[in-house]
C-alpha cells in the first residue's frame, strides 16, 4: 500500500524551497535527487530532501501541503530546522 507524504526539497541551506505530496516517497525523492524530472525542482537545482510528514490519507496530505506552501518562507524554515537544524539531506534514511 503507498502512503501519502508531504515533503520539502532545497537547493541548499537556507537556498530554494519546495512542497510537495506524494503516495511514492522513495521514489519521488528519488527524482528529485537525480533531476529525473523537468520542472521547478530540477530548474532550481532543489535535490536535497530536508523535511518531511507522513500522512493516513492522500486527502489529509494534500490538504498538509496546500497549508505549508500558504504560509511564509519563515514557517517553512521554522518546520525544516525543528526536524533538520542542520539542513542535512534525509535521503539516507529512506534507504
Amino acid at each position: 500500500m503507498k502512503q501519502p507524504y508531504v515533503y520539502l526539497v532545497a537547493s541548499r541551506r537556507n537556498g530554494t524551497l519546495y512542497v510537495g505530496v506524494t503516495s511514492d516517497f522513495p521514489k519521488r525523492v528519488y527524482e528529485h535527487r537525480e533531476g529525473l524530472v523537468d520542472g521547478f525542482t530540477k530548474k532550481y537545482g532543489c535535490r536535497l530532501l530536508v523535511w518531511y510528514e507522513l500522512h493516513e490519507t492522500m486527502l489529509e496530505a494534500i490538504t498538509r501541503e496546500k497549508q505549508i506552501k500558504a504560509g511564509n518562507r519563515a514557517k517553512k524554515v521554522a518546520l525544516i530546522e525543528g526536524l533538520n537544524p542542520e539542513w542535512q539531506d534525509l535521503f539516507d534514511r529512506l534507504i
